[in-house]
């Protein structure tokens, strides 16, 4: 036994923990988080959806499950982060719903989604302080792994692996013909589509590969390079996936890795890839279980928030959960009261004549194809010719846009993956003479076994265009904001070529020279009905 004198007991029911309101702030936090995610549900119900119905994005699932565990598994260590309830972190909560409202308001889901994830730990931090929500920085992070993001780097990656490929073929000696991501070799036609990305091979090694670097070592440096190898590796990976599906079937006079069996193939060939990285990143393992948390710096009376008499101040942690969820309500409420607030209006019409002596409506369209846009309010296909050039025009016209119902939706496409006839061979943005100025728009060159279209479309937006959809989302969420109106449509027009593409620029820019003018009136009128 030892005796402690009256100076030292007081010392020590100072830094002691309340345990039982420290659950009881825990349990508030907790309670505080499911609140928001109830008030936003339409957020989280998207998510979970998504879930449901994609494979690559089922893992969703486990993410909150691991997150939990980890936090569990630091449950000794928390006592001594907890803090004072931060004001600081109210004006981050604030800046998080704004711009969700923002998101919601372009109809950007993944944006609202990363930014509702992003409201959890802003909820720790305001409620347990900073030193708590530091201590638990990985586990509140890993919670962005949860959102399905991703699509926006599947055409790159499929360039990459087309280009992997073929590269990897003219090396063995077999002869290649490409365009864009399809391409020809003696034995068989292939294309690299988005099952063949390796998107799901990129997420699922990141996913694992950033909670494996975070159990097994304690160095960040460590760390971070097992996860740019979670990156990196997958990537690599797939491009020599594919190119042994390809010899594959190539040898086997295209018998084999044809069908579902080179999807099973992949996935073996993956698995195989990734015990592969966690055996080797075994070797560097660190086995010191104790939580590097002294950055988080020396614990303090007001740090700590605990009074001299000991007790952890419940009611200030009560009244930072009430401030945390009135900051996080305003913005749906706001969202809600906006799109009351817009008017349906009439259903617009667009009505483009012909011009004497110069363009005249005719039937000769380019059979076979159109674009294909969804939740349009009204759509314009017509077709013009002069002096033997023929343009094809399509104008989608959208209104009070909402999710699924919009100008910039991954639904909305010239061709669709699984059209047979057609394909998208090469999609950049140039430079052309719209009116009195040179803008941006988006070109892309389509081919079909008898036809190929040169195309450029571009947005216009209440009297504004442009061909960045990023920058058209937000000319949009800000004419929502100001209750301006969310009328929007995307300009498009195609013509024919026999040689090259160049040929079909001068068609298209004398179309636009002679019949902007018309196009914007149009649009103009059908914005004010």
């Amino acid at each position: 036994m030892s005796a402690h004198t009256p100076k030292q007991v007081e010392h020590d029911s100072i830094v002691a923990p309340d345990q039982q309101k420290l659950k009881a702030a825990a349990l508030l936090t907790l309670a505080t988080i499911t609140g928001i995610l109830a008030g936003y549900h339409e957020t989280t119900g998207s998510m979970i959806s998504i879930w449901m119905r994609s494979e690559t994005f089922a893992h969703g699932f486990l993410i909150f499950p691991f997150s939990a565990y980890l936090i569990w598994g630091q449950r000794k260590h928390l006592s001594e982060a907890l803090c004072q309830p931060s004001p600081l972190a109210l004006l981050v909560l604030a800046s998080l719903g704004f711009s969700w409202l923002l998101a919601t308001l372009a109809s950007v889901q993944v944006f609202k989604q990363f930014l509702l994830i992003a409201m959890i730990p802003a909820a720790v931090w305001a409620i347990l302080g900073r030193r708590m929500v530091w201590a638990l920085a990985f586990p509140l992070a890993y919670l962005a792994l949860a959102v399905p993001f991703g699509e926006a780097l599947i055409p790159p990656l499929i360039d990459f692996t087309a280009d992997f490929t073929v590269k990897a073929l003219q090396l063995t000696g077999i002869p290649v013909y490409r365009e864009g991501s399809f391409f020809s070799i003696p034995s068989g036609n292939w294309s690299v589509v988005e099952a063949c990305s390796g998107i799901r091979y990129l997420i699922a090694s990141f996913t694992l590969g950033t909670l494996y670097a975070y159990l097994t070592y304690h160095s960040l440096k460590r760390r971070l390079i097992f996860i740019a190898l979670s990156l990196i590796v997958p990537i690599v990976a797939n491009g020599i996936r594919a190119y042994m599906i390809v010899m594959t079937g190539h040898l086997s006079d295209m018998q084999l890795a044809v069908g579902v069996d080179h999807l099973i193939y992949g996935w073996v060939f993956f698995g195989f890839v990734m015990l592969l990285l966690f055996w080797i990143g075994s070797f560097w393992r660190e086995d010191d279980n104790t939580y590097a948390n002294d950055s988080a710096g020396p614990t303090t009376e007001i740090e700590t928030g605990r009074h001299a008499n000991g007790k952890i101040p419940l009611k200030n942690t009560v009244s930072a959960a009430g401030a945390v969820l009135a900051v996080a309500f305003i913005w749906p409420l706001y969202a809600g009261h906006l799109e009351r607030a817009s008017s349906p209006g009439t259903e617009p019409g667009i009505d483009i004549p012909d011009i004497q002596g110069k363009w005249r409506i005719s039937s000769s369209r380019t059979p076979d194809w159109r674009p294909k846009y969804v939740g349009a309010v009204t759509q314009l296909s017509q077709s013009y010719q002069k002096d033997g050039m023929s343009v094809d025009l399509y104008i989608s016209y959208y209104r009070n846009q909402t999710q699924d119902s919009e100008l910039i939706n991954s639904q909305n496409t010239l061709v669709s993956e699984a059209d047979p006839g057609w394909h998208n061979i090469k999609q950049e943005t140039r430079s052309i003479a719209l009116g009195s100025r040179h803008e941006l728009v988006n070109q892309s060159q389509l081919r079909s076994s008898s036809t190929q279209l040169l195309i450029w479309r571009w947005y216009w937006l209440r009297g504004e265009s442009t061909a960045n959809p990023y920058l058209a989302k937000f000319i949009l969420a800000r004419n929502k904001l100001l209750q301006r109106g969310a009328d929007g449509a995307e300009v498009i027009i195609a013509t024919r070529y026999e040689d090259t593409r160049e040929e079909a620029v001068p068609v298209l820019q004398g179309f636009l020279d002679d019949m902007l003018p018309a196009i914007t009136e149009a649009l103009q009128n059908a914005d004010s009905r």
